[in-house]
């Protein structure tokens, strides 16, 4: 049962190292003797991977039969349009010659050439990580509704979602979701969360001496925030909560910022915001350091907009957080994390974006920081982790998949 795994991604893109590699790994355990996994990704500039590693990776995923395709990213346009012609065609060969039986898209836009070698095909088409994409770009700001984009995306969200065979949502209610704007209903439905590796992210990465020294955060309460501003994360209130806590809190207050954005922009944002700089550490680390890095911290943040399609995302860095033991700061409406906070007493939901709501948060925070020991926070909150983000969940769900396909 040969897999070609379509994405939009960059190999060295985190989504492909932690959010697809380690689900590939999963699903080969479910396969046939002998079976490979093809793994589409589209190279980015900015990930390229330097010649010298490229044996060295396509050694390490042949251990796990899986097949690496690369292809050069171009921008919209008719470079674009020419190399994902390319593309298909160079697929379409690969498909018949290697009998690849099964189309695994993860996400709506590399569901785009998953569902036109579907169709073209015949094959088994299943979408992974399905979310809504371009509504979402809208509501983000970054499209138009009548931009071209915008209507191709969506069109083509509305054409895979009726054709795909299995459906591995992110949350439970995408199926409505695709009911009522695609007219999709779905067979072969199932919900899969961001998952995380809880070895990788566990108690020895807790408060490790030499980097909360390294960082000058002894005796300080710490704020984590790991990935970037602007698109779907906010820029002012992130930095105007920060202002808050900082007031409440004083000199006791520290941010840890693991970003690649430059020092400059975050000043910028510090400033804007009245926020002071020193109390501001900004790192950029390779994924096996984050959770280092990220657990000298003692809440994290998860500033994502509330906007009406991030009830269906699945952010990666709140399992990351709550696998360290970490609650969270998270805007209303996301995902199921939302709830999940609020119902288990993990954290604050922020309501709007007011000082005084601000205050309320940072208030929740330090009630569970100093009625709690740092023992028994830790477990309330990894608990979350287990329940709700633990590989477990991708086991059964991909156990479920691939066990009927073979029955097929």
């Amino acid at each position: 049962m040969n897999i070609l795994v379509t994405t939009f991604w960059s190999f060295k893109d985190a989504l492909i190292q932690t959010y697809t590699l380690p689900y590939l790994k999963i699903m080969r355990k479910h396969l046939p003797v002998g079976s490979r996994i093809y793994l589409l990704t589209i190279e980015q500039p900015k990930f390229e991977i330097p010649t010298h590693e490229i044996a060295q990776i396509d050694a390490d995923l042949a251990q796990y039969n899986i097949v690496a395709i690369r292809f050069p990213y171009f921008n919209y346009g008719i470079k674009s349009l020419l190399n994902w012609g390319r593309i298909l065609i160079q697929l379409l060969f690969l498909i018949i010659s290697k009998n690849i039986t099964i189309i695994h898209s993860f996400c709506t836009p590399a569901g785009l050439s998953g569902y036109i070698l579907a169709v073209l095909t015949r094959r088994t088409f299943i979408i992974d990580s399905y979310e809504p994409h371009a509504e979402a770009s809208v509501e983000n700001g970054d499209w138009q509704r009548d931009s071209f984009r915008f209507k191709l995306l969506f069109t083509m969200e509305k054409l895979m979602s009726k054709r795909a065979n299995y459906i591995i949502s992110a949350t439970e209610g995408m199926r409505k979701y695709a009911q009522e704007k695609y007219q999709a209903t779905f067979k072969h439905f199932f919900v899969k969360p961001a998952c995380v590796d809880l070895q990788q992210f566990s108690p020895s990465h807790r408060k490790k001496k030499e980097i909360v020294a390294q960082l000058g955060f002894e005796g300080k309460i710490v704020a984590v925030y790991a990935g970037k501003f602007g698109g779907i994360y906010l820029e002012k209130e992130t930095f105007d909560f920060f202002k808050v806590a900082y007031n409440f809190w004083g000199d006791k207050f520290r941010i840890l910022i693991l970003t690649n954005h430059s020092r400059e922009q975050i000043e910028n944002f510090a400033n804007n915001s009245n926020v002071p700089i020193d109390i501001i550490q900004q790192k950029f680390v390779k994924h096996s350091e984050i959770a280092d890095y990220m657990g000298v911290a003692d809440f994290g943040i998860t500033p994502v907009k509330p906007i009406p399609t991030k009830r269906y995302c699945t952010p990666i860095k709140d399992g990351e957080y709550w696998a360290l033991g970490l609650p969270i700061v998270i805007t209303k409406n996301i995902s199921d994390d939302s709830e999940i906070v609020a119902a288990n007493d993990i954290g604050a939901v922020i309501n709007e974006f007011t000082p005084q709501e601000y205050l309320r948060c940072v208030k929740v925070i330090d009630n569970l920081l100093t009625t709690h020991k740092p023992e028994e926070l830790y477990a309330k909150v990894r608990g979350v982790a287990e329940k709700y983000r633990s590989y477990e969940i991708a086991e059964q769900v991909y156990a479920s998949v691939y066990e009927r396909l073979l029955k097929v």
